[in-house]
């Protein structure tokens, strides 16, 4: 079973995957989307769908298209962090 740091270092290689810099180091606080955002929108449909294939090997439907997901406020693609933690809640609660 993996625990919240595993789940980090699975979902910061999947940005660094789908990211144009390759070289960039990902962390928690790394802004996924906006202004300073290290994805575009395309690169976020390409992550999303690598974590749900991701999720679908430990058992579960992730789900990223949820109102909290477009929450500008609220969006668990705020940061690397924030995407993190959702997927492992999501995991945890299945």
């Amino acid at each position: 079973m993996y625990d919240i740091k595993k789940v980090e270092e699975i979902v910061f290689e999947e940005i660094k995957n789908v990211s144009e810099d390759k070289q960039s180091i990902i962390t928690k606080t790394t802004p996924l989307i906006g202004d300073e955002g290290t994805i575009d929108s395309v690169d976020l449909v390409d992550l999303c769908l690598s974590l749900e294939d991701i999720a679908v090997d430990l058992g579960f439907e992730f789900d990223w298209a949820s109102e909290k997901a477009m929450s500008a406020s609220r969006s668990m693609f705020k940061d690397a962090g924030s995407l993190s933690k959702e997927f492992y809640r999501q995991w945890k609660e299945n």
